[in-house]
């Protein structure tokens, strides 16, 4: 949520911050700014809307400088407006600052400072950064930024310039990312990669309470004490090309269309003697009579799916908790629980307290994230990575699909070492794990058809999704996909549940999504389609148990063969593209879907 961008060198630090803020539009915002250093004092154009705003407003009025911030904003404190966007400047001008996160302590703060006499324009918990910081400010910026961040509660990721000090650029984070960029031609803060890749793959990750100072020929690191701290410049592999539509019309699509390759990548790296086969190999399953699974958003789907994979192949007891309720229900957790957390961001609030929470009552944790130098990536016991690349679009799909597969091959790692499979039986599960890739590229050459069936669906009001067994935990993740993108309502249910009341909602013309690929199941999941069909509702049916005569209530699309604890890999594909036709035949916004962000970083 938010994005920062900054930077302090010998260009025109305006073209470069937009440009940044440009590749930060996935982590969702509402409003925008910029502010910049110039021969007058700071410039700050800010403007409610998207980008496009105010690259208008700053056509109207130029503004140059070689130093500079900026912002997108996801409104938290204070209704989406110009006023409450970033930057925020105080009251004397002296300090501009951008702040992603959430101050607790702000009301109080705001409080003391009005009795002083200093008046407040926004309605933000971040203007209260910059008012304090000129309270504190004594002539040493980085002085007042150690003092600021002694004072601040909550979350916060700052970038902070001052009048008085004209070429210095400070950055400092607790609980939201920040990363420091360095180039030949000056240095960078941002809140990802991707605004500084054009520039640079030469990055530093700060962390938690640790200050960055940037000045155009140097960075410096310091802690809260003022101690200088060493730190290891790390070089971004994966290239500015990467993070560019490629000729999709959408970056969602060009990313569902990557997975076939994203799946490939992220099996060898778990079973070919790559980085995470040694992390896998070296956990020892035996420990626990326990596992916890907790995310949110897809990643929680993940979940779902991967506890009925671990509990039929490893026979162990494994939950799955939302992160959001994890954190605050007191888990039965101990050092014999194994916390497996899941987040493409690593940075997602939420999972970060489930994780400190888990570590406090001795549970051992294993994160699945897709982002090097991450805060749960750093602090869980151990991590895997999925091999998906920079993943620009709000609602997530490679990088769920690499979640699966891992999550497939932790559950046969396990079941060998727990004893339940035999050296064979893991080869051929393994096996047919690796065949996946090419069984998404085979599905992926079914896009018209998908496409010509999504084209009928836009004026639904409700679409249903259902399916057992496994085949339910999946139809979350389409649900899931259909409303973040869409804005059609959907819900997911287990078929043998909609006796029990939901069935209530069908009505003529309701489309009802079904999955198959449960031989045991089929005959239940097709009394639940002739049951909904029977109340005027029209069915799709996904999966590679199909033996159904389509009619003009009944319509089917066919997977490859595979074994039912690996189908969710298949029948996402064909969720995902659905999800994304239906969006694009209603003209939406996709890859920047309302009120939704990339990255939740706040609660």
């Amino acid at each position: 949520m938010c994005g920062i961008i900054g930077y302090v060198g010998s260009e025109n630090a305006v073209p470069i911050i937009v440009e940044g803020l440009k590749k930060l539009e996935y982590r969702g915002y509402d409003s925008a700014g910029i502010a910049i250093y110039g021969t007058d004092g700071f410039n700050v154009v800010k403007q409610k809307g998207r980008l496009a705003a105010l690259e208008s407003r700053l056509d109207g009025c130029p503004i140059a400088g070689t130093m500079g911030i900026g912002h997108t904003r996801w409104a938290t404190h204070g209704e989406p407006s110009d006023i409450n966007s970033h930057p925020h400047v105080g009251s004397q001008s002296k300090i501009a600052v951008v702040h992603n996160g959430i101050i607790e302590n702000y009301k109080q703060l705001k409080l003391r400072l009005e009795r002083k006499g200093i008046p407040f324009a926004s309605q933000t918990d971040s203007e209260v950064i910059a008012q304090l910081a000129e309270y504190y400010y004594n002539g040493d910026l980085l002085d007042t930024v150690i003092r600021v961040s002694g004072a601040l509660e909550g979350s916060y990721a700052l970038g902070i310039m001052c009048l008085d000090e004209p070429d210095t650029l400070i950055a400092v984070k607790k609980d939201n990312p920040l990363i420091i960029g360095v180039s030949d031609h000056g240095h960078f803060i941002a809140s990802d990669v991707p605004a500084v890749l054009k520039h640079t793959n030469k990055v530093y990750y700060l962390n938690d309470k640790e200050i960055a100072v940037l000045q155009k020929g140097c960075v410096q690191f310091f802690n809260l004490d003022k101690e200088p701290l060493q730190k290891q410049l790390e070089t971004i592999t994966w290239s500015f090309d990467s993070a560019e539509k490629g000729g999709y019309p959408h970056f969602m699509l060009k990313e569902i269309m990557e997975q076939p390759k994203v799946l490939k990548d992220t099996i060898q790296s778990a079973i070919n003697n790559g980085d995470n086969k040694k992390v896998i190999d070296n956990l020892d399953i035996t420990r626990f009579n326990k596992i916890v699974i907790t995310a949110c958003g897809s990643a929680y789907n993940a979940g779902v799916v991967a506890k009925y994979v671990f509990e039929r192949l490893c026979r162990i007891l494994v939950e799955v908790e939302l992160a959001s309720e994890f954190r605050y229900k007191d888990a039965i957790i101990d050092e014999k629980t194994l916390v497996i957390l899941i987040s493409q961001s690593g940075e997602t609030a939420d999972t970060i307290a489930a994780m400190r929470e888990a570590k406090v009552k001795g549970a051992v944790t294993l994160s699945i994230v897709n982002v090097v130098g991450s805060t749960i990536a750093k602090e869980a016991d151990f991590c895997i990575y999925t091999a998906a690349g920079p993943e620009i679009a709000v609602a997530t799909t490679k990088a769920f699909s690499a979640q699966l597969v891992l999550l497939y091959i932790l559950a046969v790692g396990f079941a060998v070492k727990l004893g339940k499979i035999s050296g064979e039986q893991e080869q051929e599960l393994l096996s047919q794990i690796a065949a996946l890739p090419a069984k998404l590229s085979a599905l992926l050459t079914q896009v018209d058809m998908i496409q010509k069936y999504a084209s009928t669906c836009v004026g639904y009001k409700s679409i249903f999704f259902i399916g057992r067994n496994i085949d339910y935990a999946i139809a979350l993740e389409g649900s899931l996909k259909l409303k973040e993108i869409s804005y059609i309502h959907s819900e997911a249910y287990a078929g043998g549940e909609l006796k029990h009341g939901t069935i209530s909602l069908i009505e003529e013309n309701t489309l009802v999504v079904a999955i198959s690929n449960c031989k045991q199941l089929f005959g239940k999941i097709m009394s639940n389609v002739e049951q909904v069909i029977s109340r005027g509702a029209k069915v799709l049916l996904i999966g590679n148990c199909l033996d159904v005569e389509q009619n003009d209530k009944l319509s089917s699309i066919s997977l490859p063969e595979s074994n039912e604890l690996f189908s969710p890999s298949l029948s996402v594909i064909v969720l995902q593209l659905f999800s994304y036709y239906v969006a694009a035949n209603k003209g939406l916004d996709i890859d920047k879907p309302r009120n939704l962000a990339k990255s939740v970083t706040v609660e």
